[in-house]
């Protein structure tokens, strides 16, 4: 077992919860070789290109991942391991629940005003001489005519 990858134990957990591999056609990837490729993409934070050799082609794993992703694999996927683990205890529901009143964003993920791009160039306008009169009107703005 590689380090970011699946033990057989939780291998034979999820396999039964995967789609079939298909009859015809070309053999398609190993379903553990592109999990494995997933989880050690989550677990580094690298992007797809940077995934390692072992795993086969990024993009063959980018594709399976996007194809179960419209599939809706992934919540089905979730929803039956919550179901497991809810069946024999292993779930308490007082402390495994995010709230959004808990969760916050930085501000650049809301959407919030980044940096003083118009700061930089007010500052820059300011410091520097007028070289034309469009310059020293104030419809100049950052847009110089010259």
């Amino acid at each position: 077992m590689q380090r970011h990858g699946l033990t057989d134990r939780e291998w034979m957990r999820i396999r039964p919860l995967l789609p079939p591999r298909a009859r015809i056609g070309r053999p398609p990837k190993d379903h553990r070789m592109v999990l494995d490729a997933l989880l050690w993409l989550g677990r580094t934070g690298a992007p797809w290109r940077d995934l390692p050799e072992r795993f086969g082609p990024w993009r063959s794993v980018a594709t399976r991942f996007y194809r179960w992703t419209r599939s809706g694999l992934w919540e089905r996927l979730l929803a039956e391991l919550r179901r497991m683990a809810d069946a024999v205890g292993g779930i308490d529901w007082e402390v495994h629940l995010v709230d959004g009143t808990s969760v916050r964003a930085h501000r650049c993920a809301a959407g919030g005003k980044g940096g003083g791009f118009a700061k930089r160039w007010a500052g820059a306008g300011a410091g520097s001489a007028a070289s034309c009169t469009s310059a020293a009107t104030s419809a100049a703005g950052r847009w110089r005519s010259c």
